[in-house]
């Protein structure tokens, strides 16, 4: 058990809002808001969507406060669809008389109205991720309706220039990855402090290291959004002779029809799984380009290793000792990493990744953050 962060009192006696785009789903930008929101047990969260039963209690027990949109029926299962509206639905939204607000922000959380005298400070996870990098991984041919794409092409324009232009509303931005710290000073010309996200690394650590995956299975993890890739991992294993286990659900769940023998899709995977598969696969197969990443790490805190496309988030969480890395994201490269795999696994050393992992725990996490808005805000 941690020792809990403690927040110097120039903090606790600031009125502090919190923002963060949606609280529909349960994954990684909500595990962040998580341990930022542990600091400030009395701060309000603001939100374009909130769908309370997919949320755990320790955020349910601050005030959510949702936006317009989120009175729309059926909104919160098809939030995407609302991407024109949200920078107008965020700025609608009015965070009172207060002094610091933290955004989480992914996609418009950024850009909400800021009273006069008070400091934002926004902790990026990628800028509007829909709009810039990502936008061929959603709306590229293949991934949208055609009546889709054409939309999205109609507002990229519009959608960009806002992103920029609320930009200049924030006091101090800070990055989940070196990755996104690129990013932000491409596109908004701004210099920001990584924090790499906190990992929940105990739980996962909790079981004992084994030099093998018993289970003798590769592992593929997360929303089956676009960009993850899945579809490489699934062909790349296709007529292997290696056994591939997909956890997880989302827009891209196609991927997972006609799967090959040798590829079993798990579907949903709970939170009280996750360890056990972790610690039985050889080795958790990485193929997307991610801001940052927390799949990596929760495997090499379990003592396995990762196989993953070298670019984005995982050059920061894996290492040469911890996993091993295919330069292009095509079907032959993967298999070639999987093949150069089994020489790397005889000298694999569970206690290196662990230790490795580690290194993004929650206090390094809140600390850095109280840091930040301590140099924000002032002593």
């Amino acid at each position: 058990m941690q020792t809990p962060v403690v927040v110097p009192e120039s903090l606790r006696r600031l009125r502090v809002s919190l923002v963060h785009d949606w609280l529909v789903t349960w994954r990684g930008g909500e595990k962040v808001l998580e341990a930022i929101a542990e600091l400030f047990p009395q701060a309000p969260i603001y939100t374009l969507f909130h769908d309370p039963k997919d949320m755990p209690a320790s955020l349910e027990s601050h005030r959510v406060v949702a936006s317009v949109l989120d009175r729309v029926p059926g909104a919160r299962a098809r939030h995407r669809h609302f991407l024109p509206l949200m920078p107008g639905a965020i700025r609608l939204m009015d965070v009172g008389e207060t002094d610091l607000v933290l955004s989480s922000s992914h996609c418009v959380a950024k850009g909400i109205r800021i009273p006069p005298r008070a400091k934002h400070v926004s902790y990026v996870h990628a800028p509007l991720r829909y709009m810039w990098d990502r936008f061929d991984d959603y709306f590229g041919p293949g991934k949208a309706s055609w009546p889709v794409r054409v939309a999205a092409r109609l507002v990229r324009p519009a959608l960009r220039e806002w992103d920029v232009r609320s930009s200049t509303s924030v006091d101090r931005f800070l990055a989940n990855s070196a990755h996104v710290a690129r990013q932000i000073e491409h596109r908004y010309h701004r210099t920001s402090r990584v924090i790499h996200p906190p990992v929940e690394l105990e739980r996962f650590a909790a079981l004992p290291l084994s030099g093998t995956g018993e289970g003798g299975y590769f592992l593929c993890l997360g929303a089956l959004a676009p960009y993850k890739r899945i579809d490489l991992a699934i062909e790349a294993f296709r007529d292997s002779g290696r056994e591939l286990w997909i956890g997880g659900s989302g827009q891209s769940s196609s991927w997972l029809h006609d799967l090959p023998p040798n590829v079993k899709a798990l579907g949903q995977v709970s939170d009280a799984e996750l360890p056990g598969l972790y610690r039985h696969a050889r080795a958790l197969v990485f193929p997307g380009v991610e801001d940052f990443g927390i799949t990596p790490l929760e495997a090499q805190a379990s003592g396995r290793p990762v196989i993953a496309f070298a670019q984005g988030g995982a050059l920061e969480t894996v290492t040469p000792q911890t996993g091993v890395f295919f330069e292009q994201q095509t079907v032959d490269a993967l298999r070639t990493a999987l093949a150069e795999f089994d020489a790397f696994e005889a000298g694999f050393e569970p206690e290196a990744a662990r230790a490795q992992a580690m290194r993004f725990s929650r206090a390094a996490f809140q600390r850095a953050l109280i840091e930040e808005l301590v140099a924000t805000v002032g002593p």
